[in-house]
């Protein structure tokens, strides 16, 4: 993916982490931050559009988990913050950046919502883990502490998710 100018560190900050491992952590969460918001935004079209016999949970379920994923988004576009970065969470910088597959803005049974975000929870959950490698490699800590917190909110939700689409073998 090609840096953008919101991948740069633009404010100067008081914040000891090491230049490079400022660059590296602002750029990774940028990139979080897209698909993150981008997952939000598909488990909302979930929501909004669940039928169904397992309707009310899964309209309850997606629900909760488009909040813990808006807090998460929060978090790092905080954090890129923090570092001296402008976070970008515009739909136009969601839109050019994001690694998550297209929503299939029809879907409307509730255990097709539940296998099309299983694949999108896992897509983030792989790219969380890639940016905490990343980030650590870099020497920014703090940041890689931060993604493994995230990632650790998106895999209890995939398995959550799972739940539903398993038992039926």
């Amino acid at each position: 993916m090609a840096k953008t100018d919101s991948d740069k560190v633009r404010n100067k900050t008081h914040n000891d982490t090491p230049g490079n491992a400022k660059a590296v952590s602002v750029a990774t969460l940028n990139a979080l931050l897209a698909d993150t918001i981008d997952a939000t935004n598909a488990t909302r079209q979930a929501h909004w559009n669940v039928k169904g016999s397992h309707f009310y949970g899964l309209h309850k379920m997606f629900e909760e988990f488009y909040g813990l994923l808006s807090e998460q988004s929060d978090e790092l576009a905080e954090r890129a913050v923090q570092l001296g970065g402008i976070p970008d969470g515009t739909t136009q910088g969601v839109g050019s950046r994001t690694r998550i597959a297209p929503y299939d803005a029809n879907l409307l049974d509730g255990l097709e919502h539940c296998q099309a975000l299983a694949e999108r929870y896992a897509q983030l959950a792989k790219s969380l883990r890639e940016g905490i490698d990343t980030t650590d490699e870099a020497g920014d800590a703090d940041t890689s502490d931060l993604l493994t917190q995230v990632s650790r909110v998106v895999d209890k939700s995939l398995w959550m998710i799972e739940a539903h689409l398993q038992g039926k073998n």
